[in-house]
């Protein structure tokens, strides 16, 4: 063995180290526990595979550090390896021998000048190392020369194609150049006709559309006194039916409107039937006649039926109603047909109970198609018509009926309310007339 001055100037080559700690990895496995160092007990238990390369450092780090543990891995060699082992305590270096194994011998039996060995080993292992690179790089320059003469020829080949692809581009190039002259010529004699063309156009085109708006122009005229013509030739069909014209009509019904209330206000007054009496001859402020103005306007809430009772008491009071305005207030849930029959059926029962004139306006825009309505007794059902909405038909209804009769229109369309206002009839919202048929 060694002295106890002697070491390493320098750690081991990464070979001998590897080899080191496999060959003590390997004792550590055959060592009893008692004798295995602490350190390196927990490593002892992994697997034979794993031990040498999970527990390199603390192997390395032991061997360094425990000469009893160095000295069991030394037997283990030296039973291993009993020539070379003898040669190296004899101070001689087998010629052929790895010389990985001789360092790593060295290194674990330590024979004088043990560190030398190494050190020699770890030259040899450098000049190995430094040849086989030498011979990589020349197979690499080897290689690479054979690459650039094979490149040379790659290159000679394509500029020679290279060369006859620009002998045939330049034959293109003169052919296209002719071309390119023989089409702006074409082009430039296009443009001409297109830019005559489209002074042409242009003028076609003032021309017609001077023509088009005054045709538009009496077209839009020709329609509106058709739409007039065939609302009076409507109106003059619905009064030839009722076999009487409208001006009748509306004398009719004011005449009855009249003698209602003239009727209502004699018994109102308890007057007799007699006219020549002494009171008649003092002249005095009679009473107005009850009209749709008489209803006070603040004394009861928009929203209590007995408002819609007071005008319903009116004598021939005509009560015309926005249809849907009405039913998708009360019962939007339903379908269109489904809110008409329920209104209808509340109708109903109200004309049989005040005997008044119903008019139902429907909006005939949301209708695919012409229905059929069945419209209780007294209740007239009116759809508008085509490109015409509900509320233009309220207020159709309402000029028709001749001044002084008592009107009321159930909408809670502010736009209608204001409108039939301002034509003498009186507003009534939709939730009035939906109480009023509920507590009916």
């Amino acid at each position: 063995m060694s002295s106890a001055g002697e070491g390493l100037s320098r750690p081991l080559p990464e070979q001998v180290r590897l080899n080191v700690v496999d060959l003590a990895a390997q004792v550590l496995g055959s060592m009893p526990g008692a004798a295995i160092p602490p350190p390196l007990r927990g490593i002892a238990k992994f697997d034979p595979r794993k031990r040498a390369r999970l527990g390199s450092a603390p192997i390395a780090a032991q061997l360094e550090n425990d000469k009893e543990f160095r000295e069991a891995v030394a037997e283990s060699v030296a039973a291993g390896w009993p020539e070379l082992i003898t040669s190296l305590a004899e101070g001689n270096v087998p010629p052929a021998a790895d010389p990985v194994l001789v360092a790593a011998a060295a290194y674990l039996t330590r024979p004088p000048g043990w560190a030398e060995m190494v050190e020699s080993a770890r030259a040899d292992l450098e000049r190995s190392v430094a040849a086989a690179e030498g011979s990589e790089r020349e197979e690499v320059v080897s290689r690479l020369r054979e690459q650039l003469a094979a490149l040379k020829t790659t290159a000679k080949e394509e500029a020679e194609r290279l060369r006859e692809q620009l002998k045939a581009a330049r034959a293109e190039n003169s052919d296209l150049r002719r071309k390119l002259h023989e089409a702006r010529e074409r082009t430039k004699a296009a443009v001409r006709r297109a830019e005559e063309m489209t002074h042409a156009a242009e003028d076609a085109k003032v021309a017609a559309s001077a023509a088009g708006t005054a045709g538009e122009s009496e077209l839009r005229r020709l329609r509106e006194r058709l739409a007039d013509v065939e609302k009076q030739l409507e109106a003059s069909r619905r009064a030839a039916r009722e076999g009487r014209s409208i001006e009748d009509a509306r004398v009719r019904v004011l005449l009855d409107a009249l003698q209602d209330a003239s009727a209502g206000l004699r018994r109102e007054l308890a007057l007799p039937t007699t006219i020549s009496k002494p009171a008649d001859s003092v002249a005095a402020a009679t009473g107005e006649r009850p009209g749709v103005r008489g209803v006070p306007a603040r004394a009861l809430a928009d929203d209590d039926p007995q408002l819609l009772d007071q005008l319903l008491a009116l004598p021939q009071v005509h009560l015309i109603i926005d249809g849907y305005n009405v039913t998708k207030s009360g019962y939007g849930t339903l379908t269109l047909a489904d809110q008409r029959n329920r209104l209808m059926t509340g109708l109903g029962g109200l004309v049989a109970q005040t005997r008044v004139e119903v008019t139902a306006v429907f909006d005939g825009a949301e209708l695919n198609s012409p229905v059929q309505v069945v419209a209780p007794r007294g209740v007239r059902v009116l759809f508008s018509a085509p490109g015409e909405i509900a509320d233009d038909l309220i207020r159709q209804l309402v000029r028709a009926e001749p001044p002084g009769r008592a009107i009321a229109v159930v909408s809670s369309d502010r736009e209608v309310a204001e409108s039939v206002r301002r034509m003498g009839a009186r507003p009534v919202p939709s939730g009035l007339l939906l109480r009023r048929l509920g507590r009916a």
